[in-house]
């Protein structure tokens, strides 16, 4: 630790601050070349490119001079403070409000990436507390940004040590990004046999393209054989109920226990609690879906786990799992009809759930679907575990690095 050397972030790093759009002025949805970044993009290692609003061609001008560049370092300074991204090349250009700062480091002194890490870990996280003000609105002013302490070893090793988190993050990015596209390919599929009846005939062609029976039904046209009725003539729904809280804890003690959505994930929720008095408990691989607001964000059970009020569990008399969670996944969009219903916020109660119609197709044609996805599903499982195991291995090494307590000829992974 000799070795390394304290500094005040101001005088290694220029910050500079977003703008504000004119008085008057609102941002569009529709795509142009000038993104603007806010708040609420923020979060991950690397900015999303998905779900932006953009500065109107003619409002540009006025604000063209307070944007960033591929690889500045962002900060959020108002609301949610201490939120830190980097900037990657789909948004290089991009405007930035006036709720974020770019933080631009001295390249022979400071590496961008090590920066990062430091802000994101409990040291720069606290840094950043101590130099928030206000308690309504809580704000991080830009001199007390420059105000920052951080301890900072040679170049190289900064470098090293960035290089080495970095390995860690970008293999989750990749299984993420993998996992993304597994489960859309799966969607397809689900799609063109139940939405679209393109499912195999009996001569492995297309059943609706290729002449298939269709008869009506209040649904509309469906093949023949195939009926109409609700989710409960289907599958069994399970809804959830809450333990007494002086059963909850942290350390293990009995079985998992998921309160509501706030616990998903992609794909299988984070565990977090646990429970020594489960009350409804659902299965390894049952799907899970909110009932309380908001309703219908959709998960799937990693193991057999108790579930609380704002869940509720499907599953297949069939243990058809792949199949019934693209089902459910199918209809996400009129379950979350149900956001506006209750008196305080959304909810939907099990008889509500069971009596949404549903086209409910011959079981063999369930269970060859669910043949066809398992093995795509069991890879998502694996991919989820991995990035979890990647996730915290990286948040162990991350404050033993960035402190300087691990050297990095120490690492062996």
């Amino acid at each position: 630790m000799s070795e390394w050397k304290a500094y005040k972030l101001g005088k290694i790093c220029k910050v500079k601050g977003g703008k504000r759009l004119p008085k008057g002025n609102n941002l569009t949805s529709i795509p142009n070349s000038h993104p603007y970044i806010r708040v609420r993009d923020m979060g991950k290692k690397y900015l999303p490119i998905n779900n932006l609003e953009y500065v109107p061609n003619e409002v540009f001008p006025s604000i063209k001079n307070y944007i960033v560049d591929k690889g500045d370092l962002i900060l959020s300074i108002v609301g949610s403070v201490g939120l830190v991204s980097l900037v990657n090349e789909n948004l290089d250009r991009a405007s930035l409000t006036e709720n974020c700062v770019k933080i631009i480091p001295q390249k022979d002194i400071l590496n961008n990436e090590f920066l990062y890490y430091f802000l994101t870990s409990n040291f720069g996280q606290a840094e950043i507390y101590k130099k928030t003000v206000g308690a309504v609105q809580p704000k991080l002013p830009i001199y007390n940004i420059n105000d920052i302490e951080l301890n900072l070893p040679d170049l190289p090793t900064q470098t090293t040590i960035a290089e080495i988190l970095s390995s860690l993050d970008d293999k989750i990015e990749l299984n993420n990004k993998i996992n993304k596209e597994l489960e859309n390919l799966a969607q397809t599929l689900f799609k063109r046999w139940f939405i679209d009846f393109e499912f195999p005939n009996e001569n492995g062609e297309p059943y609706k393209s290729s002449g298939g029976e269709m008869v009506e039904s209040e649904l509309g046209e469906i093949p023949k054989g195939w009926e109409v009725k609700t989710l409960k003539d289907e599958f069994i729904l399970n809804m959830g109920q809450s333990p007494n809280g002086d059963t909850y804890n942290t350390i293990g003690d009995g079985m998992i226990f998921f309160q509501g959505r706030s616990d998903f994930g992609f794909r299988f929720p984070s565990i977090r609690m646990y429970t020594n008095v489960p009350k409804k408990i659902a299965k390894k691989f049952e799907t899970l879906i909110s009932v309380r607001a908001p309703v219908g964000d959709i998960n799937m059970a990693s193991e057999d786990c108790c579930i609380g009020r704002g869940l509720g569990s499907i599953s297949h008399i069939f243990k058809l799992y792949s199949y019934t969670y693209y089902k459910i996944l199918s209809i996400q969009v009129e379950l979350k009809s149900y956001d506006n219903e209750g008196t305080v916020f959304g909810s939907i109660n099990k008889e509500t759930l069971g009596n949404i119609k549903s086209i409910i197709p011959p079981i063999d044609i369930c269970k060859s679907f669910n043949d066809l996805s398992v093995a795509n599903d069991g890879l998502i499982f694996n991919m989820v575990n991995e990035c979890q195991q990647l996730a915290n291995l990286r948040d162990i090494l991350l404050p033993k690095l960035i402190s300087g307590e691990l050297e990095v000829n120490n690492i062996n992974f």
